[in-house]
């Protein structure tokens, strides 16, 4: 497995299984099993996708060694303070039955971003997380986090996929040594990706899947990237993507889908900020 190495030196692997809307117990922990079974050794979760308690029997029940698995999880908005971080943190890794977790990220750039960020500072240095981060946040937002505090964001996750290209802000992103991480590479299938005539005709040139497609054209720009399907051969198949490579046509080709837009929401959306900061979880 390819793998990209973090501001901190910390090796990630570049493909990762992501959780979100797994929420069933029973699922969600059969899918991170055969998902580790399938070859991942990246597993994201969050606290509010309310699936880590399951995420962790899956882990525990994989037989790999906990050493070479990668696992994500996110601070939820309502535990994004200095207090909330170090409270919820520990929950997350009882949850989890983990000593450490690989990465922790701030889920949403809302509440008390500097006091969480000062927690998960201390944190990392007492080895509970062994790297840190972001998800949602504008370069601007991430590098001024970096420049007001000790440690630079090592990883922003955000939505990336051929309609929601954000290349200015990948390469910004990058610039500041700061990692990103694709969430949401399929778009959830909107705009009907799956069958799109461009993505199709590229992959059918190497006998590859529109998923398989996009995932190369991600991992090409070194970007992380966290792919979800609860069926074993679909989490087989999105491994499967280092055995071609995409020629400048492809890529120029892909380029004419970017919309340039969230193919979900705004993030500076004042309703949007308003929802989530009244979204108590309790978690």
């Amino acid at each position: 497995m390819k793998t990209v190495k973090l501001n901190n030196g910390v090796e990630v692997p570049i493909l990762g299984f992501g959780t979100f809307q797994i929420t069933d117990p029973e699922e969600a922990e059969k899918a991170v099993k055969d998902a580790i079974e399938a070859g991942y050794r990246h597993i994201d979760t969050a606290q509010s996708y309310m699936n880590e308690e399951s995420v962790g029997r899956g882990i525990a029940n994989s037989g790999v060694p906990r050493e070479d698995l990668f696992v994500t999880t996110k601070v939820w908005v309502e535990n994004v303070s200095y207090n909330g971080v170090i409270a919820s943190v520990e929950r997350s890794l009882n949850r989890l039955r983990l000593e450490y977790i690989d990465m922790l990220l701030i889920h949403q750039p809302y509440n008390d971003v500097y006091g969480a960020w000062r927690a998960m500072e201390e944190l990392q240095k007492q080895g509970k997380v062994r790297s840190i981060g972001v998800s949602n946040f504008g370069v601007d937002r991430a590098v001024d986090l970096a420049e007001f505090n000790e440690v630079v964001p090592q990883v922003n996750q955000i939505e990336i996929n051929p309609f929601q290209q954000q290349t200015k802000n990948i390469e910004a992103l990058k610039e500041e040594g700061i990692i990103p991480e694709a969430w949401a590479p399929f778009a959830e299938g909107k705009n009907d990706i799956f069958t799109n005539p461009i993505l199709e005709k590229i992959g059918n040139k190497y006998g590859k899947s529109v998923a398989q497609v996009i995932i190369r054209w991600l991992v090409e720009q070194d970007i992380i990237v966290l792919a979800k399907s609860v069926k074993p051969e679909r989490m087989a198949q999105n491994l499967n993507v280092f055995d071609f490579e995409l020629t400048k046509d492809d890529k120029a080709q892909i380029a004419t889908l970017n919309k340039g837009e969230s193919q979900f929401f705004s993030h500076s959306d004042p309703e949007m900020i308003k929802w989530m900061a009244s979204r108590k979880m309790n978690i």
